[in-house]
Parts: C-alpha cells; sequence; structure tokens
C-alpha cells in the first residue's frame, strides 16, 4: 500500500493546469473555507473537493494515512471544544436548544453540536484542497509557474524544494520504524495504543537527524552549483497559463464571492437555524 504523500504523475485535467493557478485556488478557497461558517457553503466546498479530488483520479490508499491522522485530530479538537466551551454554541446563535441534560454546565445542546459540524466541515473542505494541491503539482513546474508570476526564485525553488521533501521525509519514517520493528520492538496494532504511540515517538530524534543531513547534502549542493548567484534563472520546466486555467481561476472567484455575499444575506459569518432573521 502506498502511503507516500506526494506528486503522483497521472493524466488528468487538474494534473494539467498550471501550479500557479492551482496554489491561488488553493489559497482562496482556503481563506473563504476558514473564514464563513455558513454549513450550505462549506458543504457545497466539501463536496466540490471530493469531486475534484475523484476527476484527479486519487486513490483511497494513497491519502489514507493522512485521511486518518486528520480526523484523530479533528475528534480531539472537537472534543477539547466542548470540554473548554460547552455553551459556546449557545453564545454564538441566541437560542438554547437543550438535546440532553447533562450535570452543571456540561448539557447537550442542539447549537453546540451545530457550531462543532460546522467546524468539522472545515477541516473536510479544507484537507481534500490541501491533498489535491500536493498530489497533482509538479515541484518543479510548481516553482517555474512562481517565478513567472514575480516571485523570487529562490524563494520559488524553496517551495520546490519543500514539496519534494515531504514524501522524503514519509520515506525516511517508514525506514526508521522498519528498523525498530527488526529489532523486537512492536509498534503494529498487535500492541496498545500507548505502546504504539511511545515507540512512534522514539522514532522523532532519528527522523530529526536523518532531514539534518538531507539538508545539509542539499545545501552544499547548491552552494556548489553557485546557487543565487544570478538575479534570474532558466527552468527544465515551465507551463503556460492555458483556458483551463483562466477558467479556474474565474471560477473560484466566483465561488469566493458567493461565500462573501452569504456574510451579508446572513448578516454575518454564521448561518443561524435557530430562528428567522
Amino acid at each position: 500500500m502506498n502511503n507516500t504523500l506526494g506528486y503522483i504523475k497521472k493524466d488528468t485535467l487538474v494534473h494539467d493546469l498550471s501550479g500557479a493557478s492551482k496554489l491561488i485556488a488553493f489559497i482562496l478557497l482556503s481563506i473563504i473555507v476558514m473564514t464563513s461558517f455558513d454549513t450550505r457553503f462549506l458543504i457545497f466546498v466539501m463536496v466540490l473537493s471530493l469531486i475534484t479530488m475523484k476527476v484527479a483520479k486519487i486513490k483511497w490508499e494513497e491519502i489514507s494515512f493522512l485521511v486518518k491522522i486528520v480526523a484523530v485530530f479533528s475528534i480531539i479538537n472537537l472534543l477539547a471544544i466542548y470540554i473548554f466551551e460547552p455553551e459556546y454554541g449557545v453564545k454564538l446563535y441566541g437560542t438554547r436548544t437543550v438535546l440532553w441534560e447533562g450535570f452543571g454546565r456540561y448539557s447537550l445542546t442542539a447549537e453546540q453540536l451545530f457550531y462543532e459540524l460546522n467546524v468539522g466541515l472545515k477541516y473536510f473542505s479544507t484537507i481534500p484542497l490541501a491533498i489535491i494541491f500536493i498530489l497533482t503539482t509538479d515541484p518543479s513546474e510548481f516553482s517555474s509557474s512562481l517565478n513567472r508570476i514575480g516571485l523570487s526564485y529562490k524563494i520559488s525553488y524553496a517551495v520546490a524544494l519543500a514539496l519534494r521533501y515531504i514524501p522524503d521525509i514519509q520515506a525516511s519514517y517508514y525506514d526508521i520504524r522498519s528498523a525498530s520493528q527488526a529489532r523486537g520492538i512492536e509498534m503494529s496494532g498487535k500492541a496498545s495504543f500507548v505502546k504504539r504511540v511511545k515507540a512512534s515517538s522514539n522514532i522523532v530524534l532519528p527522523l530529526i537527524f536523518d532531514s539534518l543531513e538531507r539538508i545539509e547534502t542539499i545545501s552544499q549542493a547548491m552552494e556548489l552549483r553557485r546557487f543565487g548567484k544570478n538575479k534570474e534563472r532558466t527552468w527544465y520546466r515551465a507551463k503556460p497559463f492555458k483556458k483551463a486555467d483562466i477558467f479556474v481561476i474565474i471560477g473560484v472567484i466566483l465561488i469566493v464571492g458567493m461565500g462573501v455575499g452569504l456574510f451579508f444575506v446572513n448578516g454575518g459569518r454564521f448561518f443561524n437555524p435557530f430562528y428567522p432573521r
């Protein structure tokens, strides 16, 4: 099973888009999703993201590891919100519909559940966008696109290195994990959750040293090749903007405009179904 999160070359409409247009779409959609609390809009963006993943032919085995991690941290965050602010939804929406009478301030209300639903939708609207961007964007082509729209080639190259380094870190993690298991350290599902967490935490230090060694090697190689000496550089891979890129950017701007328009319709960032406006 391939759980490496990085660019996977495929022949799809999404892969054929310019890296710059995908970055613009990712940033704009992420900003409006994180700003809006309109449930209808968040569901719309989430469905659109899932459809785009289908068009890009992104398979479950390619993203299952990341999705599971995001799901765990999302649940932890939602539980933390309830523990520290169990009545926050009541304050936001101005009503209190008790579904379960608990003890003290820990009662379960429809308003709190609705608020936490929106928070969860935010996670599962933005994460697919990030997955689409990472798995369909060639780092070299993306850095050349950034340089073409005016960003310094040094920064553009740094972004490309960061994107290329994601699968390398994952590969190093699995190598160190396999070596640890070969030494008798149980890290599979047979061990308890606490033991697995403890064993995984012991991988962090070797992973850091391995990463520092890689960084040193890359830095020396770039310095020997006099990287950064000239004001400009040529690119082995460069992809010009096409009609599809223009259509995507226009479509994203319209979606962002729809999200902003809902602010005025709702009288704010929050969609409130609990009482008529």
